[in-house]
Protein backbone atom coordinates (compact mmCIF):
# COMPACT_ATOMS: atom_id res chain seq x y z
CA UNK A 1 0.00 0.00 0.00
CA UNK A 2 1.50 2.99 -0.88
CA UNK A 3 0.38 5.22 1.52
CA UNK A 4 1.33 8.69 -0.45
CA UNK A 5 -2.55 8.16 -1.28
CA UNK A 6 -4.00 8.27 1.55
CA UNK A 7 -3.57 12.35 2.49
CA UNK A 8 -5.70 13.19 -1.60
CA UNK A 9 -8.47 10.28 -0.27
CA UNK A 10 -9.37 11.64 3.02
CA UNK A 11 -9.42 15.01 1.75
CA UNK A 12 -11.54 14.41 -0.99
CA UNK A 13 -13.83 12.37 1.66
CA UNK A 14 -14.05 15.12 4.16
CA UNK A 15 -14.67 17.91 1.42
CA UNK A 16 -17.58 15.93 -0.27
CA UNK A 17 -18.69 14.63 3.35
CA UNK A 18 -18.74 18.69 4.19
CA UNK A 19 -20.48 20.03 1.03
CA UNK A 20 -22.65 17.85 -0.87
CA UNK A 21 -22.03 19.66 -4.05
CA UNK A 22 -18.71 18.36 -3.96
CA UNK A 23 -20.57 15.07 -5.18
CA UNK A 24 -18.72 11.54 -5.74
CA UNK A 25 -14.96 11.92 -3.71
CA UNK A 26 -13.53 9.51 -6.75
CA UNK A 27 -14.80 11.95 -9.43
CA UNK A 28 -13.09 14.70 -7.82
CA UNK A 29 -10.01 12.73 -7.11
CA UNK A 30 -10.15 12.18 -10.65
CA UNK A 31 -10.26 15.25 -11.90
CA UNK A 32 -7.52 16.40 -9.64
CA UNK A 33 -5.62 14.19 -11.46
CA UNK A 34 -6.27 15.11 -14.66
CA UNK A 35 -5.41 18.67 -13.41
CA UNK A 36 -2.28 17.98 -12.20
CA UNK A 37 -1.13 16.29 -15.26
CA UNK A 38 -2.68 18.57 -17.63
CA UNK A 39 -0.60 21.63 -15.66
CA UNK A 40 2.96 18.65 -15.90
CA UNK A 41 2.37 18.32 -19.54
CA UNK A 42 1.82 21.68 -20.59
CA UNK A 43 4.41 23.22 -18.40
CA UNK A 44 7.93 21.71 -16.84
CA UNK A 45 6.91 18.01 -18.23
CA UNK A 46 6.91 19.20 -21.57
CA UNK A 47 10.65 19.82 -22.66
CA UNK A 48 11.63 16.47 -20.70
CA UNK A 49 13.30 13.75 -23.18
CA UNK A 50 11.91 10.75 -21.58
CA UNK A 51 8.04 12.69 -21.31
CA UNK A 52 8.26 13.35 -25.12
CA UNK A 53 9.36 10.05 -25.87
CA UNK A 54 6.13 9.05 -23.70
CA UNK A 55 3.70 11.44 -25.47
CA UNK A 56 5.20 11.22 -28.95
CA UNK A 57 4.13 7.14 -28.58
CA UNK A 58 0.62 7.40 -27.18
CA UNK A 59 -0.80 10.54 -28.17
CA UNK A 60 -3.82 11.97 -26.25
CA UNK A 61 -7.31 11.48 -26.80
CA UNK A 62 -9.29 14.50 -28.11
CA UNK A 63 -10.93 15.26 -24.45
CA UNK A 64 -7.30 15.66 -23.33
CA UNK A 65 -6.63 17.57 -26.33
CA UNK A 66 -9.51 19.61 -25.98
CA UNK A 67 -8.76 20.24 -22.48
CA UNK A 68 -4.72 21.47 -23.13
CA UNK A 69 -5.81 23.59 -25.74
CA UNK A 70 -8.45 25.65 -23.55
CA UNK A 71 -5.48 26.07 -21.15
CA UNK A 72 -4.18 28.71 -22.86
CA UNK A 73 -0.86 27.42 -23.66
CA UNK A 74 -0.96 27.48 -27.49
CA UNK A 75 3.15 26.93 -27.51
CA UNK A 76 3.71 24.34 -25.26
CA UNK A 77 0.49 22.02 -26.88
CA UNK A 78 2.20 22.92 -30.51
CA UNK A 79 5.76 22.13 -29.59
CA UNK A 80 4.15 18.90 -28.28
CA UNK A 81 2.36 18.09 -31.07
CA UNK A 82 5.28 19.22 -33.41
CA UNK A 83 7.26 16.20 -32.07
CA UNK A 84 4.54 13.99 -32.54
CA UNK A 85 3.75 14.46 -35.69
CA UNK A 86 7.44 14.65 -37.15
CA UNK A 87 7.47 11.08 -35.27
CA UNK A 88 4.24 9.78 -36.26
CA UNK A 89 4.45 10.81 -39.94
CA UNK A 90 7.58 8.53 -40.48
CA UNK A 91 6.24 5.63 -38.33
CA UNK A 92 3.03 5.21 -40.72
CA UNK A 93 5.34 6.07 -44.01
CA UNK A 94 5.56 2.66 -44.83
CA UNK A 95 2.60 0.82 -46.94
CA UNK A 96 0.54 4.09 -46.08
CA UNK A 97 1.28 7.69 -48.45
CA UNK A 98 3.38 5.36 -50.62
CA UNK A 99 0.22 3.05 -51.56
CA UNK A 100 2.20 0.05 -50.46
CA UNK A 101 -0.02 -2.67 -48.80
CA UNK A 102 2.07 -2.74 -45.40
CA UNK A 103 0.58 -3.32 -42.18
CA UNK A 104 2.45 -0.76 -40.42
CA UNK A 105 0.36 2.02 -41.15
CA UNK A 106 -3.12 0.24 -39.70
CA UNK A 107 -1.46 -1.08 -36.56
CA UNK A 108 0.16 1.96 -35.52
CA UNK A 109 -2.97 3.97 -36.20
CA UNK A 110 -4.99 1.61 -34.46
CA UNK A 111 -2.54 1.93 -31.36
CA UNK A 112 -3.02 5.69 -31.10
CA UNK A 113 -6.71 5.87 -31.35
CA UNK A 114 -6.89 3.72 -28.03
CA UNK A 115 -3.81 5.36 -25.92
CA UNK A 116 -3.59 9.00 -24.33
CA UNK A 117 -0.44 9.69 -22.13
CA UNK A 118 -2.89 11.80 -19.86
CA UNK A 119 -5.45 8.90 -19.37
CA UNK A 120 -2.70 6.08 -18.96
CA UNK A 121 -1.17 8.46 -16.20
CA UNK A 122 -4.28 9.05 -14.65
CA UNK A 123 -5.67 5.46 -14.35
CA UNK A 124 -2.44 4.10 -12.86
CA UNK A 125 -2.54 6.45 -9.69
CA UNK A 126 -6.71 6.78 -9.84
CA UNK A 127 -6.82 2.92 -9.07
CA UNK A 128 -3.98 3.19 -6.38
CA UNK A 129 -6.48 5.67 -4.76
CA UNK A 130 -9.83 3.20 -4.78
CA UNK A 131 -7.86 0.45 -3.24
CA UNK A 132 -6.59 3.02 -0.87
CA UNK A 133 -10.19 4.51 -0.21
CA UNK A 134 -10.52 0.56 0.93
CA UNK A 135 -8.08 0.03 2.85
CA UNK A 136 -9.06 3.11 5.03
CA UNK A 137 -12.48 2.15 5.53
CA UNK A 138 -10.85 -1.50 6.64
CA UNK A 139 -7.48 0.23 8.95
CA UNK A 140 -8.59 3.68 10.46
CA UNK A 141 -11.41 3.92 12.67
CA UNK A 142 -12.57 7.25 11.55
CA UNK A 143 -12.86 6.36 8.16
CA UNK A 144 -15.90 4.51 7.84
CA UNK A 145 -17.99 7.49 9.30
CA UNK A 146 -16.42 9.49 6.29
CA UNK A 147 -17.73 7.06 4.51
CA UNK A 148 -21.34 7.01 5.63
CA UNK A 149 -21.23 10.79 4.91
CA UNK A 150 -20.95 10.66 1.85
CA UNK A 151 -23.45 12.64 -0.72
CA UNK A 152 -22.89 9.62 -2.99
CA UNK A 153 -20.74 7.63 -5.36
CA UNK A 154 -21.28 7.35 -9.69
CA UNK A 155 -22.00 4.25 -10.27
CA UNK A 156 -18.73 3.60 -12.35
CA UNK A 157 -17.04 4.45 -9.01
CA UNK A 158 -19.13 2.42 -7.17
CA UNK A 159 -18.26 -0.37 -9.26
CA UNK A 160 -14.81 -0.06 -8.78
CA UNK A 161 -14.75 0.57 -4.80
CA UNK A 162 -16.96 -2.88 -4.73
CA UNK A 163 -14.68 -4.77 -7.16
CA UNK A 164 -11.77 -3.47 -4.69
CA UNK A 165 -12.98 -4.66 -1.76
CA UNK A 166 -13.90 -7.69 -2.89
CA UNK A 167 -10.28 -8.43 -3.66
CA UNK A 168 -8.66 -6.62 -0.39
CA UNK A 169 -11.32 -7.99 1.69
CA UNK A 170 -11.69 -11.37 3.54
CA UNK A 171 -15.79 -13.26 3.56
CA UNK A 172 -15.61 -11.76 6.95
CA UNK A 173 -15.47 -8.01 5.89
CA UNK A 174 -16.14 -7.22 2.52
CA UNK A 175 -20.21 -7.81 2.84
CA UNK A 176 -19.70 -5.36 5.52
CA UNK A 177 -17.93 -2.84 3.29
CA UNK A 178 -20.71 -3.30 -0.14
CA UNK A 179 -23.33 -2.55 2.88
CA UNK A 180 -21.74 0.21 4.10
CA UNK A 181 -21.23 1.46 0.23
CA UNK A 182 -24.92 0.43 -0.45
CA UNK A 183 -26.01 2.93 2.38
CA UNK A 184 -24.55 5.61 0.59
CA UNK A 185 -26.01 4.91 -2.97
CA UNK A 186 -29.21 3.18 -2.51
CA UNK A 187 -30.97 6.77 -0.59
CA UNK A 188 -29.15 8.64 -3.47
CA UNK A 189 -30.59 6.78 -6.07
CA UNK A 190 -33.98 6.91 -4.78
CA UNK A 191 -34.33 10.69 -4.31
CA UNK A 192 -32.10 11.00 -7.65
CA UNK A 193 -35.21 8.49 -9.70
CA UNK A 194 -37.82 10.83 -7.71
CA UNK A 195 -36.37 14.11 -8.66
CA UNK A 196 -36.26 13.44 -12.58
CA UNK A 197 -39.97 12.18 -12.23
CA UNK A 198 -41.08 14.83 -10.72
CA UNK A 199 -38.76 16.75 -13.36
CA UNK A 200 -41.28 15.06 -16.15
CA UNK A 201 -44.47 15.60 -13.91
CA UNK A 202 -43.89 19.56 -14.21
CA UNK A 203 -43.99 20.03 -18.02
CA UNK A 204 -47.36 18.69 -17.82
CA UNK A 205 -49.76 22.08 -17.04
CA UNK A 206 -51.54 19.75 -14.17
CA UNK A 207 -48.76 20.39 -12.17
CA UNK A 208 -48.10 24.33 -13.39
CA UNK A 209 -48.57 25.58 -9.91
CA UNK A 210 -46.55 22.95 -8.59
CA UNK A 211 -43.25 23.42 -6.98
CA UNK A 212 -39.97 22.62 -8.44
CA UNK A 213 -38.72 20.89 -5.49
CA UNK A 214 -35.14 19.42 -6.00
CA UNK A 215 -35.90 18.50 -9.69
CA UNK A 216 -34.33 21.69 -11.49
CA UNK A 217 -30.95 19.95 -11.82
CA UNK A 218 -32.19 16.49 -11.89
CA UNK A 219 -30.97 15.91 -15.39
CA UNK A 220 -27.55 17.09 -14.66
CA UNK A 221 -27.45 15.04 -11.65
CA UNK A 222 -29.02 11.65 -13.32
CA UNK A 223 -26.16 11.96 -16.34
CA UNK A 224 -23.41 12.63 -13.24
CA UNK A 225 -24.52 9.51 -11.59
CA UNK A 226 -24.77 7.37 -14.29
CA UNK A 227 -21.84 7.90 -16.17
CA UNK A 228 -19.37 9.91 -13.61
CA UNK A 229 -19.02 13.33 -13.46
CA UNK A 230 -14.92 13.88 -15.36
CA UNK A 231 -13.42 15.88 -17.17
CA UNK A 232 -14.18 19.50 -15.55
CA UNK A 233 -12.62 22.34 -14.41
CA UNK A 234 -12.52 22.37 -10.36
CA UNK A 235 -14.54 25.33 -8.50
CA UNK A 236 -13.12 28.52 -7.91
CA UNK A 237 -12.31 29.00 -4.22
Amino acid sequence: MDMNFTIPVNEAFEASAADASCGCPFCALYRKLEENELDLILGASMMEPDIRIKTNKAGFCRTHYDMMFVRKNRLGMALTLESHLAELREEIRDGGFGGGQGNKPIKRIEALESTCYVCDRIKNNFEHMIDTAVYLWETDPDFPKKLKAQPYFCLPHYRKVLAYGQRRLGKKRQPEFAKACAGVVEPYFEELQKDVSWFCKKFDYRYDEEPWYNSKDSVERAMAFLNSDLHRPPKKK
